[in-house]
């Protein structure tokens, strides 16, 4: 039984809207606030990825620094479902502002961490409060604004995902390149930064974000919760750090029985609790909601796969620094952007919304496999172009999934619904990066060696490595040596995997061998995420004919409308 309360903001009294619905002006400012918070979690995302090298060197932690990612990754993986069911249950804006502060929180306490082991687990903290930032923002929009008019908005939060995937890498390589601010560490403010913007969208929200809510009363899933802590901790961690351990070892083989454990006590407890659940299993019976939630786990392994080594290539094989693959993914990000504009605004005005993941999917398929034919000398322009059309076809997939989703279910579940889509496209991206950085680091050792037999045979090369001015430098004797068999451990071979930055000072007909090799392994990284795409375009073929409600899921809800859709 639903009890419908006041206004969350102004208790008695009512928000000026009519019958239920918000005006643009309104919605705009509403958006503003969620938007702030959202631009935190996704600034977060890049700037911490480009400096942490530079944190783990300052605390002395390069061995364990990835342990500081998977912490972040599990908490705020976890959180996420978490707080789409208790938005659904006892309203959004308070717990949307608890995610803010305790991310807040977080941030501050990392900005301080003495080492690499409180540095992880600080992100742990700051990981439960990104749980909210994405999940509550989406659901927010989803209970004020109708799914036929949700979609025009979404150009406004891709272009802040745009902005913050441009700005996050070169904040992050300037913060982290400069020695001290205000006689704090560098690297500090790449943590501390997010203090003053976190205050700053906790006062836009609270003045902003004025909402009706309809409190249900229902029963907390605690057990459910604490199955699927059981089961995606040690699946994360194995994910995150299977490659060192390797797949069969014994560390790892404990971790995925553990999970497997996990997920069938989840799936029980959820089959209980039915209505009540974390994550309802009816939500599985709809055809529309099942058939989203298998794309989105297919589509986030091939755009996280394929996303995560594009940076990768721009470094390693183009000599760029990381604030520079920065500003060379802006291709991406204005395809991404002009497709999730133009969708939006065709669905506003058609209400078709189907076509969009559909042939996104296709087209996202087809950008990865394209990319699959680069190599160390194709021209930067011609992957620039590839890119663009690469972020076309995920900018059709993200927002229409999630609106067809939303649109899906009943009304009272929008949030379970935005956070199961995010939630399962996060896990699909997650396995996608772990099988794609397998993929690549276990193929690159032999392309490496495969490529320097090939160039050992060319006059240039010969020359280069006879060169007494080449020879000179360290760097290059050392490749000589290694290629000579008299270096030890591998010699730069074993190096230049754990550290690509040696290629910058090395002579460019030396490095030509490794960063053709290099090339090579991500080539074949990008032709699985490709065919992974095409998987995610053929599940999507399943998807029925989907109806946008006219109505917002609030208006919906309170007057007792729109049923689940979509079967």
């Amino acid at each position: 039984m639903r009890t419908p309360e006041a206004t969350e903001e102004h208790p008695g009294q009512e928000p000026d809207f009519h019958e239920g619905e918000y005006t643009h002006a309104q919605i705009m400012r509403i958006l503003a606030g969620l938007m702030m918070g959202m631009f935190l979690g996704s600034l977060d995302q890049t700037i911490v990825s480009t400096s942490i090298r530079t944190i783990a060197d300052d605390l002395h932690g390069l061995s364990v620094q990835a342990w500081v990612t998977t912490a972040y990754l599990i908490t705020s993986t976890i959180a996420t479902p978490i707080y789409g069911k208790l938005g659904d249950m006892w309203g959004r804006k308070k717990l949307f502002m608890f995610a803010i502060t305790v991310f807040i929180i977080g941030s501050a306490l990392c900005a301080f961490a003495n080492s690499m082991h409180t540095l992880a687990a600080f992100r742990a903290i700051q990981g439960i409060g990104a749980g909210g930032l994405f999940t509550l923002s989406l659901a927010i929009i989803g209970d004020i604004v109708a799914p036929r008019e949700r979609a025009k908005y979404s150009g406004y939060m891709m272009a802040m995902f745009g902005s913050s995937s441009v700005l996050g890498p070169v904040i992050g390589g300037v913060l982290a390149g400069t020695t001290t601010i205000l006689g704090i560490a560098g690297w500090r403010w790449v943590f501390l930064v997010n203090v003053p913007l976190g205050i700053i969208a906790l006062y836009v929200v609270w003045r902003t974000l004025h909402l009706q809510s309809t409190r249900r009363h229902a029963r907390v899933d605690w057990m459910g919760a604490t199955a699927l802590i059981v089961a995606l901790v040690p699946l994360l961690t194995v994910l995150e750090q299977g490659r060192e351990w390797g797949w069969g070892s014994t560390l790892s083989v404990l971790c995925f029985a553990t999970a497997v454990m996990g997920v069938i006590a989840f799936v029980i407890i959820e089959s209980k609790m039915q209505a009540d659940a974390l994550i309802p299993l009816s939500i599985f019976k709809i055809r529309a909601a099942s058939v989203t939630i298998l794309a989105s786990v297919i589509v986030g392994m091939a755009m996280f796969g394929g996303m995560m080594v594009l940076p990768l290539y721009m470094q390693i094989v183009h000599d760029a620094t990381p604030m520079e693959s920065g500003f060379m993914m802006l291709p991406m990000v204005l395809g991404l952007m002009i497709a999730s504009t133009m969708s939006g605004l065709v669905t506003s005005k058609t209400g078709k919304i189907r076509i969009f993941p559909v042939f996104g999917s296709l087209i996202m398929a087809g950008s990865l496999l394209l990319l699959s034919t680069i190599n160390a000398d194709t021209e930067l322009l011609h992957v620039m172009l590839i890119m663009a059309l690469l972020g076309f076809g995920i900018g059709n997939c993200m927002q229409p999934l999630l609106i067809i989703l939303q649109n899906a279910v009943a009304p009272q579940q929008i949030g379970v619904a935005t956070s199961s889509a995010t939630f399962f496209r996060q896990i699909g991206g997650t396995i996608g990066v772990a099988i794609f950085l397998s993929v690549l680091f276990s193929t690159v050792g032999g392309n490496i060696a495969g490529e320097f037999k090939q160039a050992a045979h060319e006059p240039a090369f010969q020359s280069a490595l006879k060169d007494p001015k080449v020879m000179a430098d360290p760097v290059n004797r050392e490749v000589a040596e290694s290629i000579s068999g008299q270096a030890k451990d591998g010699g730069i071979f074993a190096k230049i995997e754990d550290d690509s930055s040696i290629l910058i000072n090395m002579d460019p007909t030396l490095a030509h061998p490794f960063k053709a090799g290099f090339a090579k392994s991500m080539s074949s990284v990008f032709l699985y995420a490709g065919f992974i795409g095409l998987f995610s375009f053929l599940i999507l073929l399943f998807l029925p004919k989907v109806v946008l409600r006219a109505q917002s899921a609030a208006a919906a809800a309170r007057s007792g409308t729109g049923g689940a859709a979509g079967h």
